[in-house]
């Protein structure tokens, strides 16, 4: 028997705003066009892209912040400018796709994408670099929940499960498989082929997408008995009012360290964005077609869920970025040995996806994710004992069993967001769930960032002092800081062997002592995600399907 769901999407209760439960999918279509499994595949490719640069470029920020001048407030900026128009604009780019069709805005994601990487490759200022990576996310928010609305409207829902953990696994693999390439590519060739690879990857999407690809949301789109319904209009206030908040809160936490965090800048951004945030909550209630529906909110599973990803990429990409510069600053490897020790995660994370993929089926989400995080938790703490000396087994150990753990996060996360909402709010859903682990990951590496310069503002001027070198003005002091901060040793030319050691020694140890504090805070997230992952459950929808029940209900 097939149940039927309906949700107030304005979140007012008017019976008018409910929308009917669309099908769950189609049967596979025969031929090329429209397969499923290389419709999967196709869709993968420029996911893989998205994904990938999500972490590739941390392995190639010391290098472009060596080449281009760059501080270290703009090397945030290189991952935060990125992340960050990728999350402001995923739920608008999923209204777009359910609007003028996922296949059409898919190939205009890859294609955007791959150009704005070009882009990035041809600059020569960190200003350009900057604003490019601001286009990359605009760009990767078009093909990121098109790919999901594909995947949903292409595969039959006795198989949608399985695609949906490839799916996630491909994003895992990738985001770990970053730092690898990254590496190879910034010691062999230089940090532009890290973006000019794009390019080619781009086109392949593009092929596959025009051969394979076939829009089914345009052909449901105005189809009354399917009981799907596109979208009218545009929540442009909601728009506003959401990137306008985002936007406010990570800039006061980039700028809190120069600005200081009593500065009343400081605390008036963050007013401002928790105004923002509140008048969004506000409107989203009112507006008749609302760029997120707040009664999605009404199951916990999906708002755990939903949570869960934030903790998750706050500990796992705030910390990652720190582990560049240790590995690279501190122990002086090459970018490509920096990749190879970041192997185990990176293994982990792939070995460990589909067999994630295969306990969540069996167990349910909820074990397996609070499982995940735990050893998250223990591995960042792990990452905070980490000192100069430290060997590579030991490191190793740490980075292993934080791929371990992340892997059933990456894959269960998809499944607990999108399988506890409605089909016909598959690609809100979606949105969510990947809005939900870039915004994390931009504030991850905003909070912790703030974390390390505190700190290192905080001990460098006693660690110089009891040193007995030589006093620094307070100029020279804040240029000392802002190298500490990413583990560089402030030398002048020149400077005589026995003083360049002692300043190094400073160095290394006032950035271990900052990435150490930021570390055990990215592990309090991840304990906090434990508690969280216990209200997750398996999805009604994805329940259903298995059972040949149809589509359940919030």
């Amino acid at each position: 028997m097939t149940s039927q769901t309906t949700i107030d999407t304005a979140g007012s209760g008017d019976k008018a705003d409910r929308v009917p439960s669309a099908p769950s999918g189609p049967a596979p279509a025969p031929g090329l066009r429209g397969h499923p499994w290389l419709t999967l595949i196709t869709v993968a490719v420029g996911v893989m892209m998205v994904a990938l640069d999500g972490t590739i470029v941390a392995i190639a920020n010391p290098a472009i912040q060596k080449d281009l001048g760059a501080t270290f407030a703009q090397v945030q900026w290189i991952t935060n400018g990125y992340f960050l128009a990728l999350a402001v604009s995923l739920i608008t780019a999923g209204k777009l796709g359910d609007r003028f069709g996922h296949r059409q805005t898919f190939l205009i994601g890859v294609v955007g994408f791959a150009a704005a990487s070009g882009a990035i490759g041809l600059s020569d200022s960190i200003g350009l670099v900057v604003t490019f990576r601001v286009f990359q996310g605009l760009f990767g928010a078009l093909l990121m929940p098109a790919a999901l609305g594909l995947l949903r409207a292409t595969f039959p829902a006795e198989k949608l499960n399985m695609a949906i953990g490839i799916w996630g696994m491909v994003i895992g693999a990738s985001t770990a498989g970053g730092p690898i390439l990254g590496g190879v590519l910034v010691e062999h060739v230089n940090w532009q082929s890290v973006f000019f690879i794009n390019v080619p990857v781009g086109l392949i999407a593009l092929t596959l997408g025009l051969l394979i690809l076939r829009d089914h949301r345009a052909a449901l789109g105005r189809s009354p008995e399917n009981g799907y319904s596109a979208p009218r209009s545009f929540d442009v206030l909601g728009i506003a009012l959401l990137s306008g908040a985002m936007f406010c809160l990570v800039w006061a936490l980039i700028k809190a360290p120069s600005w200081g965090w009593g500065d009343g800048k400081t605390w008036g951004f963050i007013g401002a964005s928790a105004v923002g945030f509140l008048l969004f909550s506000f409107w989203e209630t009112r507006v008749k077609e609302p760029l997120i529906p707040l009664g999605l909110f009404r199951s916990v599973a999906l708002s755990a869920g939903v949570v869960l990803m934030v903790l998750m990429a706050i500990a796992f990409m705030g910390g990652l970025f720190f582990v560049t510069f240790y590995l690279q600053n501190v122990h002086g490897m090459s970018p490509i040995d920096a990749g190879l020790h970041l192997l185990p995660l990176t293994g982990m994370m792939i070995v460990g996806s589909p067999l994630a993929g295969a306990m969540i089926t069996k167990l349910g989400p909820r074990i397996p994710l609070a499982g995940g995080m735990v050893a998250t938790a223990v591995a960042m703490y792990g990452m905070s004992t980490l000192e100069a000396g430290t060997g590579s087994a030991i490191m190793s150990l740490w980075f292993a069993l934080l791929g371990l753990g992340l892997a059933p996060v990456m894959v269960g996360a998809t499944e607990v967001i999108v399988g506890n909402a409605p089909m016909e709010l598959s690609g809100v859903a979606g949105g969510l769930q990947q809005a939900a682990m870039q915004i994390g990951g931009s504030l991850g590496t905003a909070v912790l960032g703030a974390v390390m310069a505190s700190k290192v503002d905080s001990d460098l001027p006693g660690n110089w002092a009891g040193a007995g070198l030589p006093k620094l003005t307070p100029a020279q002091l804040d240029q000392a800081s802002e190298a500490v901060q990413v583990g560089v040793a402030p030398l002048a030319k020149g400077t005589p062997d026995e003083l360049a050691a002692k300043i190094t020694s400073v160095a290394h140890d006032t950035f271990i002592s900052g990435m150490s504090l930021a570390s055990l805070v990215a592990a309090g997230v991840a304990a906090v995600a434990v508690l969280v992952a216990l209200l997750t459950k398996r999805g009604e929808h994805a329940e259903n399907a298995a059972s040949g029940a149809g589509v359940g209900h919030i």
